[in-house]
């Protein structure tokens, strides 16, 4: 089977393909180093294993926006029967947008940008989307079809900055303690989503605390309106227990004795020992909500046309709430979304060095923003990069393979919902902790020396997870940045010197990267060669060159003993 594997990953990387997403061996240029084909296929596995629940639990938090159904009533038609009906099929009509837009999505990134990241509607998106503008079953501000509108010009106007390069040089210029800070708080964020009630459920909540041990039974819950909140019985969940030793602990050793696709091994043993009914840890008990999964997910195989949300916008740009819903979309996802990009890039090590930028950087980013709009026509809220690319690349996805394969994978979703929409929580929690172990390493290269770099770094990271929120931790670290480092800069500068703090010599200096706001694309189209690290490179070894050449002519030539004593 090695033998086979070595001989595929060869002829790929031999090939057309090898040479289009860079793999190692291809003679490509800036060949992705460690890249195997079948390597790219598990990491692929991998985060689609990861971003799965993105399935049921997206189409979950946007029907509960009530759709495109109405309600007659001033009462939100929590016990209108006709009403709920139509808001099921607004359900299952979700299930299908969500995986067929994700499928899109991380299939384009993967093939025109070549990044190993998978792409899905976002959480926090789609509450914000579901709960604070549509609201509960249609009582926000605008429609769900206004919202829809919004969202699709949201992705056109993010098309225009990703063309222009604003949204790349938003990340290129942050101090890069804030970058790594972002990386790590992210980090923090999936393995605190990994811990909590969405994964887990080791965290739980608590009235007094907000936070504490969960993992209780529903029995031992404070109230039924308060589920996850445990009053007594902690850590006694036959499911955390599962997902926490055959999830996490065997996928840990699994790793360390660096077993091929470990992560993707521990989510699928974790799912197939959940779906047998008559056990404490099945996915589906004997009540009416498990019996209703149950039978969803026996039919297997089930394709659904979109008959409530496809292409249901509503163009009332005249109205200025929809403006509203559409400049807080874009506050919010470009800092998210930008961010969370930027991070994974740098996570599979494909950031540039000097421009501190990523390659396919404009690719990637128009991507994503076509991808908002073409969501939108499915009735979803923004698409979005997903964290959870993390697990991936830590099982080797280097090249936009892994993208694709994400891709396809949600494209058979599309068919084989029930089974895939199926995989629990408690399977995805360990891996999402692991993922994130491995992202917060970043610290390492904070600088912790300075104090005017280490707390906005500090507070960036801790406020990401805290406020389960990336683009509040990039506020957070930019904004406390510049207020604590911009009164010693004054000062120097008033006091011509004079004043400077003690440890100011180990602040980290901010610079300008060079290439400044014009993306590579418009460069290349004005005959300019973009600033890469190769070409930084190659004009200091021609510079090089020619100063020793010059050197040599001016010297004079030396005689004969005076060249045996400077060889000697």
């Amino acid at each position: 089977m090695d033998k086979f594997a070595v001989k595929l990953n060869h002829a790929v990387a031999r090939s057309f393909v090898g040479k289009w997403f860079q793999m190692e061996g291809s003679g490509a240029h800036k060949e992705r180093l460690g890249s195997k084909f079948t390597t790219e296929i598990r990491a692929g596995l991998t985060t689609w294993a990861a971003m799965a629940y993105i399935i049921s639990v997206n189409a979950s938090i946007l029907s509960d926006s009530g759709g495109t159904c109405v309600c007659p009533t001033t009462d939100l038609c929590v016990s209108d029967l006709v009403y709920l009906e139509c808001v099921t099929q607004v359900r299952q009509d979700l299930i299908t947008s969500t995986a067929a837009i994700s499928a899109l999505s991380s299939f384009l990134m993967g093939l025109f940008a070549n990044l190993p990241v998978g792409l899905a509607p976002g959480l926090g998106l789609n509450g914000y989307f579901a709960y604070a503008v549509v609201g509960f079953h249609g009582s926000g501000i605008i429609t769900y079809q206004e919202a829809l509108a919004a969202v699709f010009l949201e992705g056109w106007v993010f098309v225009i900055l990703s063309l222009l390069g604003l949204r790349q040089w938003l990340v290129r210029i942050m101090p890069q303690s804030l970058v790594l800070a972002v990386g790590a708080g992210i980090g923090l964020f999936i393995a605190f989503i990994g811990l909590s009630s969405g994964g887990l459920g080791v965290i739980g909540g608590n009235t007094t605390n907000f936070v504490g041990l969960g993992g209780c039974l529903p029995e031992d819950f404070v109230s039924s309106t308060l589920p996850n909140y445990c009053g007594s019985g902690v850590m006694r969940s036959p499911t955390m227990w599962l997902g926490i030793f055959a999830g996490g602990i065997f996928t840990v050793l699994l790793m360390i004795y660096r077993v091929r696709g470990a992560i993707l091994i521990g989510i699928f043993l974790v799912s197939i020992v959940s779906w047998p009914r008559p056990t404490p840890v099945t996915l589906f008990p004997y009540t009416d909500a498990g019996d209703a999964a149950f039978d969803y997910f026996k039919q297997v195989v089930n394709f659904r046309k979109l008959e409530k949300v496809g292409n249901a916008l509503d163009y009332n740009y005249r109205s200025g709430r929809v403006w509203y819903a559409l400049v807080t979309f874009l506050y919010v996802d470009i800092l998210d979304t930008t961010g969370t990009l930027y991070s994974m890039a740098k996570f599979a090590g494909l950031r540039d060095p000097v421009t501190l930028d990523f390659e396919h950087s404009t690719v990637a980013y128009c991507v994503d923003a076509f991808s908002i709009s073409m969501g939108a026509l499915l009735g979803t809220s923004p698409v979005t990069a997903f964290v959870e690319s993390a697990t991936g690349i830590s099982e080797g996805g280097k090249t936009g393979i892994t993208g694709m394969v994400i891709g396809f994978m949600f494209f058979v979703s599309v068919f084989f919902s029930p089974i895939f929409a199926s995989i629990p929580p408690w399977a995805t929690g360990s891996a999402l902790t692991i993922a994130g172990a491995l992202m917060v390493r970043n610290v390492l290269e904070i600088n912790w020396h300075y104090i005017g770099d280490a707390v906005p770094a500090f507070l960036t990271l801790i406020i990401i997870p805290l406020t389960y929120n990336i683009a509040y931790g990039v506020i957070a670290g930019i904004l406390s940045f510049l207020l604590i480092n911009s009164v010693p800069y004054f000062l120097r500068k008033i006091s011509k010197g004079r004043i400077v703090p003690p440890d100011y010599h180990l602040s980290e200096e901010w610079v300008v990267p060079p290439g400044g706001i014009v993306p590579h694309w418009i460069l290349r189209l004005l005959g300019r060669t973009p600033p890469t690290l190769e070409y930084q490179l190659e004009e200091e070894h021609a510079e090089k060159g020619a100063e020793e050449k010059e050197h040599a002519e001016k010297e004079e030539p030396l005689s004969a003993a005076e060249s045996l004593d400077k060889e000697s």
